[in-house]
């Protein structure tokens, strides 16, 4: 999760830095459109790789599902279907009650 947030600052200010460049005039549409492309999926990646983790415990599970919920809410996204399942996963415990790493 600490990695995807830092990806969205650097997404953030990617996108911040293109805007500057395409109204200075010094990238094409064209270009402009290409990177944003690029920074969109890199985002998908990351956020994907959030949705598949899985948590190896009662804590790791309620991160997941906090931090799923607050990227959610400040997106003002939807889950599919896919990341809903993955989001109601219990956590994997070894029969012990140990997690398993």
């Amino acid at each position: 999760m600490d990695r995807h947030i830092a990806a969205q600052l650097v997404t953030a200010d990617a996108i911040r830095t293109w805007d500057e460049r395409r109204a200075a005039g010094e990238v094409t549409n064209v270009a402009y459109a290409n990177r944003l492309l690029g920074v969109a999926r890199d985002e998908e990646a990351g956020w994907l790789a959030i949705v598949d983790y899985r948590p190896r415990g009662d804590r790791e599970s309620k991160l997941k599902l906090t931090y799923m919920a607050a990227y959610l809410i400040a997106s003002r996204g939807t889950l599919s279907a896919i990341e809903t399942n993955s989001a109601s996963e219990t956590p994997r415990v070894r029969p012990g009650g140990a997690s398993v790493s």
